[in-house]
């Protein structure tokens, strides 16, 4: 049997532009990569190998713009097709135009290039970011479960439309298509605690920011990335991927607000890896980056943080470093500030102040928090909220048999509690 030909246009590209070997473009992509503003990337000849092979995988956004520089054709005429695109028929061969949705669990979708007419109308861009937004503004109020299809669909929309969709609409497109993406991967960390699937919805918003050439929505991506590794305790991993944020954010004019959120980010990393000192220190160089101030805008899409917000942050990191006068002030503070809206967070600050309770051997008033945190959880879902009132209960277990605890088990093991945590 014959081996398949391979892709044969990106061949033919590299030796039509000079490079004989694979070597040699491998080199050309390293060495061109710092040129460009791309810090840290480094291509090999295994790599190259394997875009040349019949089934090449698309490249990552930085990668893509290299190759496109080095060799003046687009990704598609190099041979690449993106995993959510159909590939390109061949002679006499039928068109399958079924919709297809991506599962999770398959090969890693990515975001499609442009094809070569565009017959979407200019509009389309705006029509599809107006609904991107009001799903942002929905995310504050609506049950998770319920929300985050309606988001993923949505983003498999905007996945058929890109390819379809002329400059300057399609810049504008895909912006609001790592938005969705960001917003999905979200909803799937914090709110339904799917870290994996959060992982694969993270990498498509870097891709649709990547199409957008929008450097601060793919630092946001990167930053939610290395939550995950964060809460794994796998600091490495998480400093590299903040890394990679702030490197992003530098390449655009970022405000002081989002600088000091990504030093929130990597201070919640820095806690759940057990160093709250340094955290403490990333938060109060946020806190004066937020006093100082910035001549740059933020972004409308990164409403997820605020000076509240950061308090929040720090209440939690001073728990977690036993300063427990400290916390208990922070956290009343935060209660005190958060906006209706914020109920979510709420969850999350009323199971850090029963946590500073227990910490100070307070069990009554550490139950009274956890029942408030499960009274709001009953209205909102915050998979992160239950986390936090689960984590109480485990230290209250010195006064299991104190009638406040087991008020707290009724409550916390009550039919509804129980059989919607069970099923999330």
């Amino acid at each position: 049997m014959s081996r398949p030909p391979g892709n044969t246009r990106l061949k033919a590209a590299r030796l039509a532009a000079g490079y004989n070997s694979q070597q040699a473009l491998a080199d050309a992509i390293t060495e061109t990569a710092p040129k460009l503003g791309i810090r840290g990337l480094a291509v090999g000849v295994r790599q190259i190998r394997r875009w040349e092979s019949a089934t090449p995988p698309w490249p990552q956004p930085d990668v893509h713009r290299v190759l496109t520089h080095l060799l003046g054709q687009s990704m598609e005429d190099l041979g690449f097709t993106p995993p959510w695109a159909s590939p390109r028929p061949q002679p006499g061969t039928p068109v399958d135009n079924t919709p297809r949705t991506p599962l999770y669990g398959t090969r890693l979708a990515t975001v499609p290039a442009q094809s070569a007419a565009a017959t979407q109308p200019p509009s389309v861009g705006r029509d599809f970011a107006a609904v991107t937004r009001s799903h942002r503004h929905l995310y504050w109020s609506v049950a998770p479960a319920v929300l985050h299809p309606a988001v993923l669909e949505h983003a498999r929309l905007g996945c058929t439309l890109l390819p379809e969709t002329g400059s300057p609409a399609r810049q504008t497109l895909a912006g609001a298509l790592a938005e969705s993406y960001l917003l999905a991967g979200r909803i799937e960390f914090f709110d339904l605690r799917q870290p994996d699937q959060a992982s694969e919805t993270l990498l498509r918003a870097l891709q649709a920011a990547g199409e957008a050439d929008d450097p601060l929505l793919g630092a946001a991506a990167l930053a939610h990335m290395a939550f995950i590794p964060g809460w794994a305790n796998d600091r490495e991993t998480a400093v590299e991927r903040m890394l990679a944020a702030r490197t992003y954010a530098r390449r655009e004019r970022a405000s002081a607000e989002f600088w000091a959120w990504l030093d929130a980010v990597e201070a919640e990393c820095e806690t759940r890896c057990g160093d709250p000192h340094a955290a403490l220190r990333l938060i109060h160089r946020a806190e004066d980056t937020l006093a100082v101030g910035a001549e740059h805008a933020t972004p409308e899409w990164l409403d997820w943080f605020s000076l509240v917000r950061l308090a929040a942050f720090k209440g939690n990191t001073q728990l977690k470093a036993s300063h427990l006068p400290q916390a208990r002030q922070t956290l009343h503070e935060v209660l005190d500030g958060l906006p209706p809206e914020s109920n979510k967070q709420r969850t999350v600050v009323l199971g850090d102040l029963a946590a500073v309770e227990a910490a100070d051997g307070r069990p009554k008033e550490a139950c009274r928090y956890a029942i408030q945190a499960l009274d709001q959880l009953a209205i909102t879902w915050y998979a992160t909220g239950m986390d936090r009132v689960r984590e109480v209960r485990r230290t209250l277990a010195p006064w299991q048999n104190e009638q406040c605890v087991r008020n707290l088990d009724d409550r916390l093991y009550d039919w509804g509690t129980t059989v919607s945590a069970l099923q999330r």
